[in-house]
């Protein structure tokens, strides 16, 4: 875990983007793969993330409302979006 978080911290101070996201696939394959093994961590894991961030569940809610009209479109995205139009 040390390592982890220096090669993350490392990797912020350097803008690399490409690190941040190999160790953010990293963490959450350690964190699916325990939650499978220990399903009561579930619990745990939910109650450690309200106490660092007690706002978080309404914070994490997104609500979109979009009017298209004629041939207007409308691309809305709760978070990555990838538009490959021909």
């Amino acid at each position: 875990m040390e390592a982890g978080r220096e090669d993350g911290l490392a990797a912020v101070a350097a803008d690399d983007q490409a690190t941040l996201g190999e160790l953010r696939l990293q963490w959450q394959g350690l964190v699916r793969r325990l939650l499978v093994a220990r399903p009561a961590a579930v619990e745990e894991l939910r109650a450690l993330l309200d106490q660092l961030d007690p706002a978080g569940s309404a914070a994490r809610q997104i609500t979109q409302h979009a009017t298209a009209s004629g041939q207007a479109r409308v691309y809305q995205a709760g978070r990555d979006q990838h538009i490959a139009e021909r």
